[in-house]
């Protein structure tokens, strides 16, 4: 039992085992060799950043699979709602999500106050003196660099269809957060679209951080058509005004990023 209990341990501290939400790195090992700090954002950008327009980076985005200790795997259906703003200088991140998701808990999931979603908005800025493709983001009281490593292009449109994005922040050499998203325009990747998406963050050299398949959680989705959670627990949390709460409390973040 106690050896059970220490490998449980460690694959969460590593992020392995399906564990990857807990993963804390602070330079942990990849493949035996101890991977120090984080990367320059050109040891990361790929060639598809080429030309890369921050204005066709806006819109809604799904976010697929995530490595990120600070998001719960219990969670679904989230979604990045990406706006410059009006000087172009800066931007916001709607993120939106639900919770909790229904084969995680499958007694109560319709019974929550957010199963209808809820917001967190993240405030970013535009650094002139940041190459084209990295977003400083403020969340959590800490402005760290948000590297976007690389885009999937419409062959038609050029529109960005795909992306993979990269946060890393250390403290005198030392690892103590990462965060990797995979996100695309449409709700569900097919699995070759999927391990497309891992081939390209691997050729970016993203897997020491965390962008392997076991590394990663796949994000729940309940399906687009599917109509709002309407039973007698949502009409209790709308009768008591959480709805309403939720709603006040995401415009307030908004404003006091503005």
């Amino acid at each position: 039992a106690l050896s059970a209990f220490l490998t449980y341990v460690g694959a969460g501290l590593d992020g392995q085992a399906g564990l990857g939400d807990f993963n804390l790195q602070l330079n942990d090992s990849y493949q035996g060799q101890v991977v120090k700090g984080c990367p320059t954002y050109d040891e990361v950008r790929q060639p598809s950043m080429d030309g890369f327009d921050l204005e066709k980076y806006q819109g809604k985005w799904y976010e697929q699979k995530f490595h990120d200790w600070t998001q719960f795997k219990e969670v679904y259906d989230t979604t990045l709602d990406i706006k410059l703003t009006s000087d172009k200088k800066g931007w916001i991140d709607d993120f939106g999500v639900k919770g909790p998701a229904p084969d995680s808990a499958k007694l109560s999931w319709d019974k929550s106050p957010v199963a209808n979603g809820a917001h967190y908005f993240m405030f970013g800025r535009v650094d002139e003196n940041d190459p084209p493709g990295i977003l400083r983001e403020k969340g959590f009281g800490v402005e760290f660099p948000n590297y976007i490593v690389d885009v999937k292009k419409d062959p038609v449109t050029g529109d960005y269809t795909e992306a993979i994005q990269f946060q890393c922040l250390d403290r005198g050499g030392v690892r103590v957060f990462e965060g990797i998203n995979f996100m695309s325009r449409n709700p569900v990747m097919t699995d070759v679209e999927m391990k497309a998406m891992h081939q390209r963050a691997k050729d970016a050299g993203m897997y020491p951080f965390g962008a392997s398949e076991e590394q990663m959680h796949m994000v729940a989705r309940r399906g687009e058509d599917e109509p709002k959670i309407d039973n007698s627990w949502q009409r209790m949390w709308h009768a008591i005004g959480v709805d309403k709460v939720l709603e006040l409390l995401a415009e307030s973040i908004e404003d006091g990023g503005r």
